[in-house]
């Protein structure tokens, strides 16, 4: 068995010193059957470990529910076959622009402003969390024969709170639970947040992308001694719909990386492939500055971070550089760059069939409904991703008054009488023509990813203030939610009663085949289409929007299969056109 440890200037493996080069890649971002090829453009890369964040929220989706948490083993054991080390950083908070930053909607729900505290109402289900998913971590460490270097305590807590002894809680907490290997914590080069994440005795790392020699000073004030390393070497960024798509130029950031190891740090690259948020995970931030308290600026579907290695599992400009860096760290010649999975043969149309107007779909779908004096958040219906019918009644006779919704997070399609009224945001929460009673009013209310940084996290999500018509509040108001999750039950959606297609392509459920010859990895084209969500073989593509800069979503090759493929669009505003041959036909094309 090999021992990996923190000596006083380098990490040692069996007290020989060594250097880690790591590359960010989260399996659940990356289809199960492609982890291998992308373990291998690692390796190609010249890379020696691979970082791993653990989404709570995706393994517990209620409490005490649990979902395939023995994926983060498999992909362990992935790591291990690749011949990689592995960091693992099971939170419970990652942020990763991930829904809610990884924690459970219906915890920050309950606990509020105590999430990320030692509040026992916090940590009670944390400790329970980590009891269900250390046992694919322990087994797995470095001296019992497996891949685990390192495991991560908390994640950037310097940026959000400062309470050392939350952050003892949690060391402790990993080692009763059996983590033998070195710990650590990972903070911006700034001495506050230097000095509210971190812990004594646990390791130190900090995120940046340039300007290396100065963010080690930095660590270096607060730590004097230790191995050197960058946990997050940002040599990409995100990208937010309504926003352009963000670009690093591949010599800069090389430049940058090759500082890093000139510093005799290690380094993980972050992302060294991004991948993809499927089914709905992307999450939010806020703008407004360096407070994150500003607007809500909701991240696209596609994580491919301007990576070395794209969304779709190709070597890029950057992969190239880098390679060329990190060769001159190698102790041979790197391994061989593998081909990258076959791309789809040929371009298929899809064939609409059916249409289901958003009520059906609802009645179907949906969850009870609730009706009381105030409007019910999403957290109170139980959907954590999806969208929320709300309805009231303005009472009559009165006259036109402006109708607004207080607390609205975040986006909702409003009909009046039947007839679409507008589109409101947090920002432009009133309708633009007023309204006179007596009316029935319908806000059809959409979360569009929980924030997952900063002060905001766990807000909660739909009407949280009320309707306003004038200065009057209205009350009983009727709230109906959709999770995405029952969009993933093919039974289900199936029995969703279909209609003909509707000429002026409303909102709705739209059903159909798209006949594949030569499956392969793909990008789904949906001209003409406004916002909404995409399944394939019951397989969650994510949400597509119009607004951009995202314009097609990406099709990993094992959800296809040869032959007719079943295709489910969720449109929740209306496409100018639909139908076979029509300018609006979802189309399937090679990547």
């Amino acid at each position: 068995m090999s021992e990996f440890t923190v000596g006083d200037e380098d990490f040692l493996l069996d007290g020989r010193p060594v250097r880690v080069l790591s590359g960010a890649l989260h399996y659940f971002r990356v289809h199960e059957a492609q982890w291998g090829h992308r373990l291998a453009m690692l390796r190609a890369m010249g890379l020696n470990c691979v970082e791993t964040y653990v989404p709570w929220n995706l393994h517990e989706p209620a409490p005490g529910r649990t979902r395939d948490v023995a994926a983060l083993g498999r992909f362990l054991d992935a790591a291990r076959d690749a011949g990689l080390w592995a960091i693992v950083r099971p939170g419970p908070y990652i942020c990763a622009e991930w829904e809610n930053g990884g924690l459970p909607y219906w915890l920050t729900a309950e606990v509020g402003a105590r999430a990320r505290t030692r509040d026992e109402r916090y940590m009670g289900p944390v400790s329970d969390w980590f009891a269900r998913l250390l046992p694919e971590i322990v087994p797995r460490q470095i001296d019992r024969g497996g891949p685990v270097i390192m495991v991560q305590v908390e994640n950037e807590y310097g940026s959000y709170g400062s309470d050392a002894a939350y952050l003892r809680r949690l060391a402790d907490l990993l080692h009763e639970l059996g983590v033998t290997v070195p710990l650590f914590t990972s903070d911006g080069p700034e001495d506050h947040m230097l000095s509210g994440g971190s812990v004594p005795g646990v390791l130190a790392t900090v995120n940046f992308g340039s300007h290396a020699r100065v963010a080690f000073e930095t660590l270096r004030r607060h730590r004097p001694a230790g191995p050197l390393m960058c946990m997050e070497f940002w040599c990409g960024w995100f990208d937010h719909w309504g926003g352009e798509h963000a670009v690093r130029d591949a010599r800069d950031a090389a430049a940058a990386l090759r500082e890093i190891l000139r510093c005799g740090a290690s380094v993980n690259l972050y992302m060294a492939h991004g991948g993809t948020n499927f089914a709905g995970w992307a999450g939010a931030n806020r703008g407004g500055g360096a407070l994150h308290d500003g607007p809500l600026e909701p991240d696209v579907t596609s994580y491919d971070y301007d990576a070395p290695i794209d969304e779709c599992g190709r070597p890029t400009a950057k992969f190239r550089a880098f390679r060329e860096v990190l060769a001159e760290y190698a102790d041979g010649p790197l391994a061989e760059v593998p081909p990258a999975p076959a791309p789809l043969g040929a371009p298929a149309e899809a064939v609409l069939t059916g249409w289901a107007p958003l009520t059906d779909v609802l009645e179907t779908l949906g969850g009870p409904e609730v009706s009381g004096p105030l409007p019910a958040t999403f957290e109170e219906l139980g959907v954590e991703r999806g969208l929320v019918r709300y309805e009231v009644t303005v009472p009559g006779p009165r006259e036109p008054y402006p109708l607004t919704v207080r607390g609205l997070r975040d986006l909702a399609v409003v009909y009046v009488d039947g007839e679409r009224a507008g589109v409101l945001t947090e920002e432009y929460p009133c309708l633009k023509e007023p309204v006179a009673g007596h009316a029935r009013v319908e806000l059809w209310v959409e979360s569009l990813g929980r924030v997952n940084y900063g002060p905001r996290l766990g807000e909660s999500k739909g009407i949280t203030g009320g309707v306003l018509h004038e200065r009057q509040f209205l009350h009983g108001v009727r709230a109906r939610g959709l999770r995405l999750e029952a969009l993933e039950d093919a039974g289900a959606v199936r029995a969703v009663p279909c209609r003909e297609l509707p000429g002026d392509g409303a909102p709705g459920l739209y059903r159909g085949t798209v006949t594949v010859r030569g499956a392969g990895d793909a990008r789904l084209e949906l001209p003409c289409w406004t916002r909404g969500f995409v399944w394939i073989n019951g397989f969650g593509l994510g949400r597509y929007w119009s607004a951009g800069p995202q314009r097609t979503l990406f099709v990993p090759g094992p959800v296809l299969r040869e032959g007719d493929n079943e295709l489910w669009v969720l449109e929740l505003e209306g496409t100018a056109r639909t139908g076979s041959g029509e300018a609006g036909t979802p189309v399937l094309r090679a990547v």
